[in-house]
């Protein structure tokens, strides 16, 4: 004769509205945050199954549809529920409101904001062992540490209950896991009222009731209801998988943080004893929009899969911000060229570098989805114009020149501008930020990195941006030979028009020109990031010889634009011979 397996309930309290996790739960209930992009309600869920738990109840309140969709699109195995709160009713209030669920033996009852690996097919079991009507999984956690355990492993009190008084025994904290009797919901409050579950606690103890505790040590457990502690969760499970998948095997790291650039992403070296990975953190991410993270992880896989130089994505979780990669050590194609004593020795650092992004410009366009492009689908006439034309007046000249009036002409030479450059453009993929900051060499291999911003345009913007990359401030004869290297090189992928080449050429040169002073600007003022305004003196005369090249290649004139560049240069000059520095 066989025994029937013994089944038990659990109820996941997801009602809350993750107010310390604003704005981001703006968009998203907490326990649809994802750790190692999983939602932590998915890995509660998965865990209950795992443990014996036979029904599950998510009770839901704030953003109630979302967690439903994500449930009713996920098969568990077990039954999975919820039960909607119109009003919320706090931790006590749903655990009575959802008797009826929850079956007639011992139930479970489980925060959705914590990430722990306490077995809980133990915890439930040292529940039934025991003859306490409630058992709470308790642990040494400060600054957690609020509730009193005597000798023998009984709850005596609560430090945050009000008039509450200190006990006999110590202070332990509590894990947001417990097992309770149905009987005792007799004693609860009506159903429909609010109450906190731990006001419960207190008043069965003061009554004679007994609560056990369960002290468990030598796990993993975070409150993932800030977004310090959520994080930091995140950013550790994320990197244990991806140590696992790029070394075998599960180790333990250190983390190393790197040196921060133009962006506001934080960038860190992972060292195990295997090896290293390099991470990127650029914060949540809005789940359904177009978001940095996921451009990155997409179009650096699909273009590692085109066989482009970039380094292997080993982990990533989109909604956290996180992405871990090669680690290509530390040497950018700056530090190279700033190391080289000839020109003939720069000429040969640039080769390689331009194989690559031939087969970026080339090969990489090849199955490319618009859908990953996160800032624009393609580099087009109005993103000249808003996104490097104005882009230049507004934090170059406006707010790091302080120029009170801007040349009449600009607006209608910006128009050409961007009408030339697209008319002149040979189509592919392009990189859109392609600088020797951005090239790092690996055993003399270049890895090109931050390519979230690639979509499609004139392959001759990266080219161009390469050429005039202030960073390095290459020589003009240099730049001449390499882009003449360049349309030899692209010329084995695809037939270029040399001269058609040439003249888009010379107009990204000046489009991508007016971007960087208004990069420069933007994080020397607003980002108050001022060692890039050193590189600013270069750049904006720079600028005034690509327009006399534009003239003289496209035969148009632009004379607002030249004389406005010419004063932004004069201005530069005379502050740097007053001793004022760039500015």
């Amino acid at each position: 004769m066989s025994m029937r397996k013994k089944t038990w309930s659990a109820l996941v309290l997801a009602a809350g509205f993750g107010t310390r996790l604003l704005p981001h739960t703006r968009h998203t209930p907490k326990p649809l945050f994802t750790i190692d992009s999983r939602p932590l309600l998915d890995i509660i869920i998965t865990r209950l199954a795992e443990a014996g738990c036979s029904d599950v109840v998510v009770n839901t309140h704030y953003m109630s549809q979302k967690i439903t969709s994500f449930l009713e699109s996920r098969r568990y195995g077990i039954n999975v529920k919820t039960s909607h709160e119109p009003k919320i009713l706090g931790t006590g209030g749903a655990i009575r409101n959802n008797i009826d669920l929850l079956g007639e033996s011992p139930f479970m009852v489980i925060n959705s904001d914590i990430y722990t690996n306490i077995d809980l097919q133990a915890v439930y079991r040292f529940h039934t062992d025991n003859d306490a009507p409630v058992t709470m999984v308790m642990h040494d956690r400060q600054p957690f540490n609020t509730v009193w355990v005597d000798r023998e492993n009984l709850v005596t009190g609560f430090n945050e209950v009000p008039g509450a008084r200190s006990h006999c025994g110590k202070l332990m904290a509590f894990t947001g896991i417990h097992v309770i009797d149905p009987g005792v919901t007799r004693q609860m409050p009506p159903e429909g009222t609010f109450f906190s579950v731990i006001d419960f606690y207190a008043a069965l103890i003061k009554n004679g009731g007994r609560i056990k505790a369960m002290i468990v040590s030598g796990h993993e457990w975070d409150d993932i209801g800030t977004y310090e502690s959520y994080r930091n969760t995140a950013f550790r499970e994320t990197v244990r998988s991806a140590i696992k998948k790029a070394f075998g095997m599960a180790h333990s790291f250190k983390v190393e943080q790197l040196h921060p650039d133009g962006s506001d992403t934080r960038w860190s070296r992972i060292i195990c004893s295997a090896g290293s990975l390099v991470a990127c953190e650029r914060g949540i991410q809005e789940p359904g929009k177009k978001t940095e993270a996921m451009a990155f992880t997409s179009i650096g896989r699909h273009l590692r899969s085109r066989k482009v130089n970039v380094p292997f994505i080993y982990g990533s979780d989109t909604f956290a911000g996180i992405s871990i990669m090669d680690d290509l050590g530390s040497m950018s194609l700056q530090h190279a060229v700033k190391k080289a004593k000839t020109p003939g020795d720069i000429h040969k650092l640039y080769i390689p570098v331009l194989e690559n992004l031939a087969v970026l410009s080339t090969r990489g366009i090849e199955g490319f989805d618009h859908e990953w492009a996160f800032q624009t689908e393609q580099y087009d006439k109005n993103v000249i114009i808003e996104q490097e034309c104005r882009y230049f007046v507004r934090y170059f000249l406006l707010d790091f020149l302080g120029m009170d009036i801007v040349e009449d002409g600009l607006e209608r030479e910006f128009e050409t501008l961007a009408e030339l450059t697209t008319s002149l453009a040979i189509e592919g993929l392009i990189h859109r930020d392609m600088q020797s900051r951005n090239v790092m060499l690996k055993d003399g291999i270049p890895f090109f990195i931050d390519f979230q911003g690639a979509r499609t345009g004139p392959i001759q913007y990266d080219i161009a941006s390469l050429m005039i990359d202030p960073y390095v401030n290459l020589e003009r004869a240099v730049q001449e030979q390499l882009v003449s290297a360049y349309i030899k090189i692209i010329s084995r992928y695809r037939k270029i028009d040399e001269e058609l080449f040439m003249a888009g050429y010379a107009c990204c040169a000046v489009a991508r020109n007016l971007q960087i002073l208004g990069a420069f600007g933007h994080l020397t003022v607003k980002k108050e990031k001022s060692w890039f305004a050193g590189y600013i003196p270069s750049a904006a005369k720079n600028l005034v010889g690509r327009i006399v090249e534009l003239e003289e290649s496209s035969g148009k004139k632009f004379p607002a634009l030249t004389h406005t560049a010419s004063m932004a240069n004069e201005s530069i000059i005379s502050a740097s011979s007053r001793g004022a520095g760039p500015v």
